[in-house]
């Protein structure tokens, strides 16, 4: 295994540094200490085990790193902890997190790291979807101590409306290195019939197909405000900030359009704060 992986894998930085200057650590700093110090080593796993599907590594040695934090996982369940996890497994026993959602997403980056992805059907994008962003919100509404029903259906749509949010925002970064989330329905109705993902950006109909998907992260975006919305506040807040956010971003996207050239959508930061203050207080 490639030293550089191996270490990755076993020595995450320390996650409030990583998470510091996005969105996420705005929604996260309005929690408890506690709450934010657990959400934050959540964050640290799934940056380690991105890491891994995203370090430019012949795809069989990525998979092979994954294959370290599978056993990490088993062993933090099984009582031994692995030397530098011993914060993540507090908040394991803490706030009963399952041990099927960490393997999720290991499931989920494993699918990049096996072969670049190039336009799944709808069935495999959510499946990818549930695995590396709704598995990551089961862990974290027990953090916020969300009831289960609600809990694990504010992850399905949360996650779901996020992650289809950041394969808009990220079209032409993941093209470049060889992967295309747009899935192959949305591009044949747009009629679009390669899945090179070089070809796919240059083409004009690709607006098209990204609409398809964005009226999909609507939807989930509507189910998760409605979840929401007969929450305790004080409970979501954070994936409030965080809905907010993308959700703005998503709306940005969708008025500028994908015709090149393609400006990247920020929220600035005067907004930002102006989303954080409106849902930790009102």
């Amino acid at each position: 295994m490639n030293v550089q992986v191996a270490n990755v894998t076993k020595n995450p930085a320390p996650a409030a540094s990583r998470a510091g200057g996005s969105s996420f650590y705005l929604a996260m700093r309005i929690l408890g200490r506690e709450q934010r110090e657990a959400m934050f080593e959540i964050y640290s796993f799934c940056r380690a085990v991105d890491d891994i599907a995203d370090s430019g590594a012949p795809h069989a040695q990525r998979v092979e790193g994954l294959l370290v934090w599978r056993e990490n996982i088993d062993s933090l369940y099984s009582g031994k902890i692995p030397p530098g996890l011993e914060n993540l497994a507090r908040i394991i026993s803490r706030y009963d997190l399952r041990k099927d959602d960490f393997l999720a997403v290991i499931d989920g980056v494993e699918m990049d790291a096996r072969a670049d992805i190039r336009a799944p059907s709808f069935n495999d994008l959510d499946l990818y979807c549930d695995r590396v962003a709704s598995a990551v919100g089961r862990l974290s509404v027990r953090i916020f101590g969300m009831g289960e029903t609600d809990g694990v259906s504010l992850a399905h749509h949360l996650g779901r409306a996020l992650q289809l949010t950041n394969i808009l925002r990220d079209i032409d970064e993941d093209a470049a290195i060889g992967r295309l989330y747009l899935p192959q329905e949305a591009l044949r109705r747009a009629g679009i019939t390669t899945n090179d993902p070089a070809s796919v950006v240059e083409d004009p109909r690709m607006g098209e197909a990204c609409i398809v998907v964005a009226e999909r992260a609507r939807k989930h975006y509507s189910e998760a405000n409605e979840i929401m919305s007969r929450c305790p506040r004080r409970i979501v807040r954070a994936p409030k900030i965080m809905g907010g956010v993308y959700r703005q971003m998503l709306e940005g996207m969708i008025s500028r359009g994908w015709a090149r050239p393609r400006s990247r959508v920020h929220i600035n930061k005067p907004r930002l704060i102006w989303i954080a203050l409106r849902h930790a207080f009102v």
